[in-house]
């Protein structure tokens, strides 16, 4: 991962890891220890999921920025399609406390997608290139006048 990416992440993560921490507190004092490992299993989670599909996504858009948008979509589809499908795998479980894993994996989440909108908004990113020498090298075609 660059270095630009690095930094782009942990300032994205920082907030919902955060928000885990709350939950984690919040979760120890409601249920207990194992509301406390629910939250900090979902906060976790989210990161991971979410981490992952930023740099998918950061990959997409150096390699094939023509497909940036759809990929954008699909990708966040896919990712809540997945924790959907997490949170109905372990509905059951009893190693930790299903309440507290699912309202940390809600909040963990927003805040997520709140911090990246956030960074990307406050981010001075060129949506127009620069034109380059060879460009202003070419020869005119058409007429002359």
């Amino acid at each position: 991962m660059p270095s630009n990416d690095a930094r782009t992440f942990l300032q994205i993560a920082l907030p919902p890891a955060a928000t885990g921490v709350i939950a984690a507190v919040v979760s120890a004092v409601v249920a207990g220890g194992k509301g406390a490992l629910g939250a900090i299993i979902g906060t976790l989670v989210v990161i991971g999921f979410m981490g992952i599909g930023m740099v998918v996504l950061q990959r997409t858009a150096k390699s094939l920025p023509h497909l940036f948008q759809a990929m954008g979509l699909m990708l966040y589809m896919a990712q809540l399609l997945l924790l959907f499908m997490l949170m109905a795998v372990f509905k059951d479980t009893t190693a930790f406390d299903f309440k507290a894993f699912a309202f940390s994996l809600l909040a963990a989440t927003i805040v997520w997608v709140a911090a990246q909108a956030r960074y990307f908004m406050k981010a001075k990113i060129m949506y127009v290139e620069p034109e380059s020498s060879k460009a202003e090298t070419a020869q005119k075609t058409g007429s002359p006048s």
